[in-house]
């Protein structure tokens, strides 16, 4: 059984109308696509820079906090040594006190 022109053009069109709205969709995604793009580029990489910016200012202002605790840890075992030194000179000073009395 021999094709004639008749059905070829049938068959073209059954094709065209069946890849159509297969076209259609590859259109509809392609935009979906750069629409994708363009809010990454503009809104997601923007909220991240801005959110590695602010990290950037907490570790700075962690830091100084470290040596500010750091300082006041020091101070703190300072306080501690005079503490017990002038504990032990006021129990010399008692001892001294019994002695000449």
């Amino acid at each position: 059984m021999a094709l004639t022109k008749e059905d070829l053009q049938a068959i073209a069109v059954l094709l065209q109308n069946t890849t159509e709205p297969l076209q259609n969709a590859i259109t509809g995604m392609q935009k979906d696509i750069t629409d994708v793009k363009l809010h990454l580029e503009n809104v997601t990489d923007r909220n991240i820079s801005l959110l590695a910016e602010n990290h950037g200012h907490l570790i700075d202002k962690l830091n100084q906090a470290v040596k500010v605790s750091d300082k006041s840890c020091l101070e703190e075992i300072r306080v501690n040594i005079l503490t017990e030194k002038v504990e032990k000179l006021e129990k010399e000073i008692e001892e001294l006190k019994r002695k000449t009395a």
